[in-house]
């Protein structure tokens, strides 16, 4: 593969490269390049979120290259303190190493084993006596620490930041010292320690590794990043119909991101799919549907993703619904739902629409939607139901 058409691939769902020139000048090493992720062990639970990262390092893989897996079993007993407002329970060397282990277990469902490495930092954080630590330490400041969002907001408002707290950057960026990474993929809330990472490298006379920064990905809420704690994830350990029933419950404006961080669909069908949607010649439905057949056919086979959808259209089908509804006519374009929901007079207020969500009471296409600000675009023949007896098909005007 040219070396150009190799950028493009590894370009593809990329929020941020530091930098581009320097991936360039190091895929054309010829040589197989250290690609490293750091996991955090305190969530066992490798969901959607997760994979969006274990894609790219799989399309390094696919490229010859060779990925490091390290769990964060030292790092861990800290907790890394990114977008968090308060200081995170130390784990346990036992807690650790079970969710470590149950990592290691998941991530071969995306990564291929012969090119993976599953290391733990511990191997050389342990081994550090007090005067390299300090001599680590020195490599940065206490400006520079507070710079990063959360010590800063914590700061301001007179939250406690404990000391150990700021080695956590300084340990990551270490390991990259120790690994002596040429690449390192993260999330966008990684980027402070990614840049640390870089910098560290360049402290102890190695090459910076590149920061490739992935999205976030929101969860099937529609509204906040995919995470256990909030309910809103798809997990790997799903059984194929709820995966399957999951991904069909994401609103339709995720659509498109969904299926370019997780799926190999080129990206021109995806443009032309997005604006068939939006001209109304294309029903979302059918898009997310084959979008769920995909994703659960990855991670369950074919036979299993058959099944799923099998199964959520005959539960589909038996849905309580009158053979005779109300046609609305409404305006297209994206907007709240709880706002259509008013105009197709199937709620008298907006605060109403919003009450009928939490409980679980509104449905788009049978659909139970989740996201009580969450927007979508009116496609004609959609039926909207609020509680047990509302009903309205939609028609666009």
């Amino acid at each position: 593969m040219e070396l150009a058409a190799k950028l493009d691939l590894l370009r593809r769902g990329t929020a941020e490269i530091v930098s581009e020139e320097e991936l360039a000048a190091k895929l054309a090493l010829g040589r197989p390049l250290k690609i490293k992720l750091g996991l955090d062990p305190s969530a066992p639970d490798i969901h959607l979120g997760h994979v969006v990262v274990l894609r790219k390092l799989r399309q390094f893989q696919d490229l010859g290259h060779q990925v490091i897996c390290l769990i964060g079993d030292f790092t861990g007993r800290i907790g890394d303190p990114s977008g968090r407002s308060e200081t995170r329970r130390q784990l346990t060397e036992d807690e650790v190493r079970e969710n470590a282990r149950t990592y290691a277990e998941q991530v071969f469902q995306v990564l291929d084993p012969k090119r993976t490495v599953i290391d733990f930092n511990s191997r050389w954080l342990s081994r550090l006596d007090f005067a390299q630590v300090v001599e680590l330490a020195a490599k940065t400041t206490l400006a520079r620490l507070l710079e990063r969002d959360d010590f800063q907001s914590r700061f301001k408002a007179r939250l406690p930041i404990h000391l150990h707290e700021f080695f956590y950057p300084l340990m990551q960026g270490y390991d990259s010292v120790a690994l002596e990474a040429d690449v390192e993929l993260g999330g966008t809330d990684q980027k402070f320690n990614l840049l640390m990472a870089r910098g560290l490298q360049r402290d102890y006379g190695q090459e910076p590794e590149v920061a490739m920064l992935m999205p976030i990905l929101e969860g099937t809420d529609g509204e906040r990043k995919m995470s256990k704690s909030l309910g809103n994830y798809i997990a790997l350990r799903d059984a194929p119909s709820d995966m399957y029933g999951k991904v069909m419950s994401i609103p339709d404006r995720l659509l498109r991101r969904y299926q370019e961080l997780l799926t190999d669909t080129p990206l021109e069908q995806l443009a032309a799919e997005e604006e068939a949607m939006a001209a109304g010649r294309l029903n979302p439905r059918d898009v997310k549907m084959r979008l769920a057949r995909d994703i659960v056919g990855e991670f369950h086979g074919a036979k299993a993703a058959r099944s799923a959808e099998e199964e959520f259209r005959r539960v589909f089908q038996r849905r309580e619904r009158p053979e005779e509804m109300p046609t609305v006519r409404v305006a297209p374009g994206s907007r709240r739902l709880i706002e259509l929901l008013l105009e197709a007079g199937l709620t008298p207020s907006l605060s109403e629409g919003r009450r009928l969500i939490r409980q679980g009471a509104v449905r788009v296409d049978g659909i139970p939607w989740t996201a009580e600000e969450g927007e979508l675009a009116p496609v004609s023949g959609m039926v909207l139901q609020a509680g047990k007896r509302r009903f309205a098909r939609v028609e666009t005007a």
